[in-house]
């Protein structure tokens, strides 16, 4: 079902990288004695392994995601379709392989055989293709519950509705219109019996079909912009109107049942402000087998110390669970003091993870559909660069320009702020908590630190939230190498090629490359990024599969291996003393808590340069790294739509195996 490649031997530059990288060389072979110095591109490009196809499976890729709006927008610029009642799917394939991902980057194949098999026989040399994964009852309506069971058992049950063609024959779709997306995804999807099914849907009156489904008892209704891009973030192109509440709770303990039940109700817990709250209790919805699964589940849970506070009356005899297990629930409304009305428990959800868990409200149609931001800008006049006088109004029109292309990179995941209030001359200090002060637009996610406790980390998945943070005077931002989805597991290796004062970029630009040449001859391919510094920063994506002590044991070594191969040049020494006349190997970005700059974002240096994805190619010639600045922002917009950039920053695969 599944077929691995890997580079073989020899491999040039321009080839393509592997999918997986297992067949790679043992980290022993980092850990260089000094008559081994000189040896390092001989042991790491020993890895054994078959040719690439050249035709891959396109890598995971952000999704779209739908904001939840309170009535369905008008006019015939809006597509209608369907809310399905399941997972979300990533379908990819090509070059013989195809995979079955989840909404933040999982690789379910096993899970959806059925549909990776479906997939194998389309008639495509390479797609990736977005839909949900649903189970349809005896009267045609998807239901969450029968999927939950055909997991557990009977996965040939399980069919595809696809709304969305990301990527076609290697090219890129996502700059295309939605019409024209799916027009392409109609045409290659089996016109017979199969899994693999087309999302139809309608242009206006969608009112009327919201109406219609919640008569039928179905889910509700997704509103998409007909002429909009695919954009991997909450951008208000998508929206959804829902039938009936529900969302996910977390399942933070059970109390007993005094009949012959073994629990009576679930209790649950929500995040708000980065916090876990109490949020209700469920006591219906569950048969008698899936309270007998539950406890399984819940037994190795268990402590002692409350998980949330609750009112004591209603938790007597209450049994406490590490906040580990994620519910979705459907209910009437939720009270002013944030618990649940007429709550009914359908199942657990295994896409998704409690620190991700958030209060869902819905927001006014007309104000996410707008064209332009909510947020007002004051002071737009205030001089923030003083070298070039550029104002806090350039640096909120550039961050306003660019948070489509932006948000698919800095999108749900923890982020720290550079502040500068005064302009970058003046105080700037670093944030990563907030004291209550950005308002809604601004998101929290509960991240545990090493003494135990709870502190909420700051993230946006909006435009709205990228010029909250500019308004407050941000002009940095800084994200972790991993996604709130997961925040134990990295999605990516940063190394961070710091030169040493009175190097030049040529030397910078040799690093680089160097590196390239490492980390491909291991099976890790590689992306270049222009800090807006003076360095580089070597990207290797990965599959959210390592966590951190895994991920900076192993940026650690090889930094180390690399210093002591060419210690002219190079150097993993964090004293700056031990840095003259070198470049630092900056590894320590690879562990957990530790930031990066993002992509597209601004640096409060002279200028207001801009850090910026470039090709390989474009390595060879830039002349500096601080080439981009504010004043770029169409340009910056436009490249990143090109085709040389359409798959830069993706790659599925994981760290050597060690």
């Amino acid at each position: 079902m599944r077929l691995p490649q890997s580079v073989g031997r020899g491999a040039s530059l321009g080839e393509p990288s592997p999918r997986r990288a297992g067949t790679s060389p043992p980290l022993a072979h980092f850990g260089l004695h000094e008559e081994q110095r000189p040896s390092i591109m001989a042991r790491v490009s020993s890895a054994p392994g078959k040719a690439a196809s050249t035709s891959r499976a396109p890598p995971f890729r952000a999704v779209q995601l739908a904001t939840l709006v309170d009535t369905v927008p008008t006019g015939n610029r809006w597509l209608h379709e369907m809310k399905y009642d399941g997972y979300r799917v990533l379908l990819s394939v090509g070059g013989g392989e195809a995979v079955a991902y989840t909404r933040s980057g999982l690789d379910w194949s096993e899970k959806f055989s059925g549909l990776v098999a479906d997939a194998l026989k389309l008639k495509v040399s390479s797609a990736l293709i977005d839909g949900e994964a649903v189970v349809l009852d005896a009267d045609g309506r998807s239901s969450f519950q029968a999927l939950q069971n055909a997991l557990k058992g009977a996965p040939a049950s399980i069919g595809y509705f696809a709304f969305d063609l990301l990527e076609l024959d290697g090219e890129d779709l996502t700059q295309l219109p939605l019409t024209e997306r799916k027009a392409k995804l109609a045409k290659i999807l089996p016109k017979g019996k199969s899994r693999l099914r087309y999302s139809d849907h309608i242009a206006g009156n969608g009112e009327k079909l919201l109406n219609q489904f919640c008569a039928a008892g179905l889910e509700g209704v997704i509103s998409k912009r007909a002429d909009g891009r695919y954009v991997g973030s909450r951008s208000g192109g998508w929206l959804k109107t829902k039938c009936i509440k529900r969302q996910e709770f977390v399942v933070v303990g059970w109390t007993p049942s005094d009949k012959s039940r073994l629990f009576r109700s679930l209790i649950l817990g929500v995040h708000e402000d980065g916090v876990l709250r109490y949020a209700g209790k469920v006591g219906t919805g569950f048969d008698t087998q899936e309270i007998i699964d539950l406890m399984a589940v819940m037994a190795p849970l268990e402590q002692e110390a409350p998980t949330v506070k609750a009112p004591r009356a209603e938790m007597r005899g209450a049994h406490w669970l590490r906040p580990k297990l994620v519910a979705e629930i459907a209910f009437t409304e939720m009270t002013n003091e944030g618990t649940l009305r007429h709550p009914s428990f359908l199942g657990l959800r295994e896409d998704k993870k409690p620190e991700a868990v958030v209060v869902e409200t819905e927001a006014p149609v007309e104000a996410v559909t707008a064209e332009t931001s909510s947020i007002k800008i004051t002071n737009r006049d205030r001089v923030i660069f003083p070298e070039g006088k550029l104002t806090k109004g350039q640096l909120a029109d550039y961050y306003a320009q660019v948070a489509p292309t932006m948000l698919p990179w800095i999108g749900s995941r923890p982020i720290s702020l550079v502040r500068c209030p005064q302009g970058r001359a003046k105080k700037c200090f670093f944030q990563k908590h907030d004291a209550g002060s950005f308002g809604d637009a601004v998101r929290h996610v509960a991240i545990r630190e090493k003494d135990g406790h709870d502190e909420p980390y700051l993230y946006v998945d909006t435009a709205d939230g990228l010029l909250t943070f500019v308004q407050m005077g941000t002009i940095e931002f800084h994200g972790w190498g991993a996604r709130i989805e997961d925040v134990e597991k990295a999605d990516r290796l940063v190394f961070d090629l710091d030169p040493d004062e009175g190097l030049d970029f040529e030397n910078v630009r040799s690093a680089a490359f160097h590196f390239r040449e490492i980390l491909q001859s291991i099976g890790l391919e590689t992306f270049p990024m222009v800090t807006g510094g003076k360095g580089v920063h070597v990207i290797a994506p990965l599959v959210p599969q390592a966590e951190w002590p895994e991920v900076k044991d192993f940026a650690h070594r090889l930094a180390q291996a690399v210093a002591q191969s060419d210690p002219e040049h190079f150097t993993a020494a964090l004293p700056k003393a031990q840095r003259k006349g070198r470049i630092f190997v900056d590894y320590l970005r690879n562990q957990r808590g530790a930031t990066a700059v993002m992509p597209y974002g601004v640096r409060a240096r002279e200028g207001a340069p801009v850090a910026v994805p470039i090709t390989w190619k474009e390595m060879e010639t830039i002349d500096k790294s601080s080439h981009w600045t504010i004043r770029d922002g169409a340009e910056l917009v436009k490249r990143a739509g090109s085709k040389a950039l359409s798959g830069w920053g993706r790659a599925d695969q994981t760290l050597p195996d060690l």
